[in-house]
């Protein structure tokens, strides 16, 4: 497949056949994925390849409390987990009230497979972390990797979707997946073969987010 045309067409999978992902598959889709960058060439990530249907379904399990709150959040008109305006959600009462919004996460179990992708701090350059705001650059050592995991899927005719739904309540996940204490959760990646490919996209235009020289400069295009 073109770069571009995989680019085009690298859509977010929920829905998969139960046909198998084997263990052949995963290792050419992460030889070509561990080519990504990271700061200073460390690539501090791992991947558990998480293959026992009971561990998944917990995994899917820890997520419901933060996916009530995302699901609470939005019909608030807020944007869910947002990190510069406060939220008036209560909190409480929105981990406790069940929600029918996230069928992948009620049936995780049911995936043909699951990696979770952790990313050692110690490796990495946290260039923003002593600014007063959420941290962003940490991410450029393990997001670029966690991308090319699913475009090297789309070779082998896999489709997945990058979550991170797990990370509020990480320290159960931690344990539950013997991670060292350096570790954090940047992904969680539900592979298989799409019921529904896609092949069109539909995504903003170029010059609706580029600009020239400054933030209100001239749009490229």
């Amino acid at each position: 497949m073109e770069l571009l045309e995989t680019l085009r067409t690298c859509f977010s999978c929920r829905d998969f056949t139960d046909d198998p992902v084997t263990d052949e598959q995963l290792v050419r889709v992460l030889e070509g994925a561990r080519f990504a960058p990271s700061g200073g060439n460390h690539q501090g990530w791992h991947v558990v390849v998480v293959r026992d249907r009971e561990t998944r379904q917990a995994l899917g399990d820890l997520c419901q409390p933060p996916l009530r709150l995302y699901a609470a959040q939005a019909a608030a008109g807020e944007q869910p987990f947002n990190a510069v305006h406060p939220s008036e959600v209560d909190v409480d009462r929105a981990w406790a009230t069940p929600v029918d919004d996230f069928p992948l996460f009620d049936n995780l179990g049911d995936v043909p497979v699951l990696l979770v992708v952790s990313i050692d701090l110690t490796t990495v350059a946290a260039m923003d972390k002593d600014l007063d705001r959420v941290g962003l650059a940490a991410g450029a050592s393990v997001y670029p990797f966690v991308w090319n995991i699913l475009l090297a899927a789309r070779s082998e005719g896999l489709a997945g979707v990058v979550t991170n739904a797990v990370v509020p309540v990480e320290a159960e996940a931690v344990a539950l997946l013997g991670l060292p204490e350096t570790h954090a959760i940047a992904a969680m990646v539900p592979l298989g073969f799409p019921v529904r490919p896609l092949s069109r996209l539909t995504r903003k235009p170029v010059e609706n987010f580029t600009t020239i020289d400054r933030f209100d400069g001239q749009p490229l295009a």
